[in-house]
């Protein structure tokens, strides 16, 4: 017999997970376009489908206006946070330019084992590239960035990234969606360990430099 905070529906969160994993299920059906950029978020529907009360879903929820993802409006809901065009294109060029710092910083104050670790978790990324399992290649992309924004040893560029970063998860989610824009994705990314290999920081700058404005010419169309 079920719980009564339990569900079927292959969304559900189980009951001893925490609000954190509310947003995670939240957070990837924006990433997916499931819940559509704009939309009202529908709570009773996702209550049911994710089978959780709505204290941790609501929890979840402030997580994820906190990052960017929604829009809490006090006696009107929830929505999907839409960017516009002009937003997208801002962020992305001051992304750009902090990951080029990034990617110096990084080359000159990360280990070797940090390397080592870096460029095993671009191999399991590729993995996912070549079964086309989009959103776990997605995920590991973003914890690429992440973690060598970490490697900078800048806990100022670590928080700044990071919230950016959020603010553009579906953005660069789609951003992959056509199969040569993934390609060309995926060709850059092996351009950035080989760098990161070989601690050639100026061209590792460089080249994360040029992923991001070619990220805004593959989701312009898209927005």
């Amino acid at each position: 017999m079920h719980d009564a905070t339990e569900s079927d529906h292959p969304l559900a969160v189980r009951k001893e997970t925490l609000h954190d994993q509310v947003a995670s299920r939240v957070r990837d059906l924006i990433i997916e376009g499931i819940l559509e950029p704009g939309s009202r978020i529908d709570e009773s529907t996702l209550l049911r489908q994710l089978g959780v009360s709505r204290t941790p879903f609501r929890e979840s929820l402030r997580t994820l206006a906190a990052e960017g993802l929604i829009e809490i409006r006090p006696s009107h809901g929830s929505r999907v946070r839409k960017l516009s065009p002009q937003e997208v294109q801002s962020m992305l060029e001051v992304l750009a330019n902090l990951e080029a710092l990034i990617g110096r910083l990084a080359c000159e104050r990360a280990s070797d084992t940090e390397i080592d670790s870096m460029i095993d978790l671009h191999h399991r990324m590729i993995e996912y590239y070549r079964t086309r399992d989009r959103l776990p290649y997605y995920k590991l992309n973003q914890e690429f960035h992440s973690r060598l924004a970490a490697l900078s040893g800048n806990s100022m560029l670590v928080e700044i990234q990071a919230n950016i970063q959020a603010r553009l998860k579906r953005i660069r989610f789609i951003g992959n969606g056509r199969s040569e824009h993934w390609a060309e994705a995926v060709s850059e990314h092996e351009e950035m360990v080989a760098a990161l290999e070989s601690r050639d920081g100026m061209r590792l700058s460089k080249i994360m430099e040029r992923h991001l404005e070619n990220t805004w010419q593959r989701v312009r169309n898209c927005i």
